[in-house]
């Protein structure tokens, strides 16, 4: 089997496919043919050693995968289960999905929803998953397509791309805020009704501004969190998934004490599978195909390694996909 696997010395870190023996994965109740995995945002933390993700050496990488189970002790899969996993330390602490066997806990999977494919699913991954927790946290709000726009920051993302597009569908009228004025187009597409320049929100503001949004979703953090919030609608709402921009949030009680706004702290990877799997049938039920394919780029294992910094560096548009098996 092909795999990326991250090693460390004292001195350094050094990422690169190496050729391995199913043999020499870690005990699982699960063993599964990966077909697709993606890069997300902590995948290229891990693979460039820009942060500290990985707990574990050596490690493969990869938060997220789709594919076919091969072997099961596990009551809930048999073997020809399409399935998906997603987080649980995966690629952290745990062997992950960027190689083409992996030997997990069943407990982790859920089943591979009938409108996709295992590509499909991994063109979602942890981003587009991550996505439908938030809308589901603003729907759970109360926030109605009536109340007003909502924001979604780092709107060109994983996380922006796939949000704008279940947000629309949903009926919601979606502000799009991006860097990339070149972007709007794909935007738009997407079904984000305008853009604003993220320069808008990233520098700092008053603890209270004037009420535009209903509701929002960011994946930055930072100064422009702390914009977003000041700039919610009474009682309104943002979901937080994200850092970015920050993990600093530099902001004052004064949105949440005045305009009885809600921040909510959105966790992919430990939700329980409830959650996770609600999530899931909102992508399957909102979610079209040939939105899908407009904020796919397929790579492979080697792609992943060369692009991990253009993640990084926010020159990736939508989402990457990875074919392990070539």
């Amino acid at each position: 089997m092909k795999a990326i696997v991250i090693e460390k010395t004292e001195s350094r870190q050094h990422s690169g496919i190496k050729n391995l023996d199913a043999s020499e994965l870690p005990d699982g109740d699960v063993s599964i043919r990966v077909e697709y995995s993606t890069i997300n945002y902590k995948d290229a933390l891990a693979i460039t050693g820009a942060s500290p993700v990985v707990r574990k050496w050596p490690m493969i990488p990869g938060i997220d995968l789709a594919g076919t189970v091969e072997q099961s002790s596990h009551p809930r899969w048999k073997q020809g289960d399409r399935v998906i996993l997603n987080g649980w330390g995966v690629g952290e602490v745990h062997e992950g999905g960027l190689a083409q066997r992996a030997n997990v806990k069943g407990d982790w999977l859920i089943a591979l929803p009938s409108v996709f494919t295992t590509r499909q699913a991994m063109i979602i991954g942890t981003a587009g998953y991550t996505a439908a927790l938030c809308v589901d946290a603003l729907v759970h709000h109360g926030i109605r397509p009536d109340d007003g726009e909502i924001l979604v920051t780092a709107a060109s993302g994983g996380v922006g791309s796939i949000a704008i597009a279940l947000l629309a569908e949903a009926g919601y009228t979606v502000v799009a805020s991006t860097g990339k004025t070149s972007e709007e187009p794909y935007l738009k597409g997407l079904g984000a009704t305008r853009t604003i320049d993220r320069a808008a929100l990233s520098e700092s503001g008053k603890p209270l501004q004037k009420e535009l949004y209903a509701g929002a979703i960011d994946a930055v953090g930072g100064n422009t969190l702390a914009n977003v919030c000041a700039q919610l609608r009474y009682r309104g709402a943002v979901a937080a998934c994200g850092l970015a921009e920050s993990p600093k949030f530099p902001t004052t009680v004064m949105p949440f004490i005045l305009r009885g706004v809600t921040l909510y702290g959105v966790d992919s990877v430990m939700a329980p599978i409830a959650i996770r799997e609600q999530a899931w049938e909102r992508l399957a039920r909102d979610l079209k195909v040939d939105i899908l394919e407009s904020v796919a780029t397929d790579i492979t294992l080697s792609g992943a390694l060369e692009l991990a910094n253009d993640v990084l560096a926010g020159k990736i548009r939508g989402r990457l996909v990875v074919d392990v098996t070539e």
